[in-house]
């Protein structure tokens, strides 16, 4: 059964803030007994700010290794690409965060998103230790599908369990995706939450008796408490 901490910020700057902040502090006290900080981030229009800010904090980035929990089959040059966002906020020209090493997904210059999803399993079977490899911080949104990462309602990609990476399909694109098990395997989960349209999504989230089929987000179960940051607008009322 999981456990969730929920932190309520008034409005998207200060959640952006909130976000910022607690990132860098998992990267500091991480680096205080790790060589090596890893951290899986998601895309979406969420977290963009909340980058940028980060882009910008006076941490020891060359011992940042930055991932991406799912990425969009498209190249990494579109609009639409988490790659773009990454390289648009966080690792913009002029951010101490450049210093990061960034871990993209090579998408269209392969031959098909399933070759895809096995080279990014590579990468990170040779970057992070054990199996299956557990990331220090998976940073997640939630879709008002109550999709996370790519693992979308009624998709197979819900039911891989062996695979670290796999393909799923959402909202009209093919899609290199985390499993639930690598997911599940992090050190620290926080979800990333913002605005009225996710309020029905956060309220199945946090109930205990929802279906992971309805609401997928709910197949993300590490051993450790769940953060969920939240502004107010997608904090739902439960009276």
């Amino acid at each position: 059964m999981n456990k969730y901490e929920i932190q309520v910020s008034e409005d998207k700057n200060s959640l952006a803030q909130a976000a910022s902040d607690l990132i860098a502090q998992i990267i500091e006290s991480t680096l205080k007994i790790k060589s090596k900080a890893k951290i899986a981030l998601c895309g979406g229009s969420t977290p963009k700010v909340a980058y940028s800010l980060l882009g910008k904090k006076n941490l020891d980035w060359t011992n940042v290794d930055l991932f991406l929990g799912d990425e969009r089959w498209v190249d990494n040059e579109s609009q639409d690409s988490n790659c773009f966002l990454l390289n648009n906020s966080l690792l913009s020209s002029g951010n101490a965060a450049q210093q990061a090493s960034f871990f993209s997904v090579s998408t269209v210059e392969l031959a098909s998103p399933e070759e895809s999803a096995r080279n990014y399993e590579k990468i990170l079977k040779n970057s992070l230790d054990g199996y299956p490899p557990r990331f220090d911080l998976i940073l997640l949104g939630l879709g008002d599908d109550g999709h996370t990462a790519s693992l979308f309602p009624g998709s197979d990609a819900l039911f891989e369990r062996d695979s670290l990476i796999t393909v799923g399909e959402g909202k009209g694109h093919k899609r290199i995706t985390f499993t639930s098990k690598l997911l599940s395997s992090a050190h620290n989960v926080v979800f990333l939450i913002s605005g009225s349209a996710k309020q029905t999504a956060l309220k199945r989230l946090l109930d205990q008796s929802e279906s992971w089929e309805r609401t997928p987000a709910k197949l993300v179960s590490p051993n450790s408490e769940i953060i969920v940051l939240a502004d107010k607008d997608a904090y739902p009322s439960f009276s």
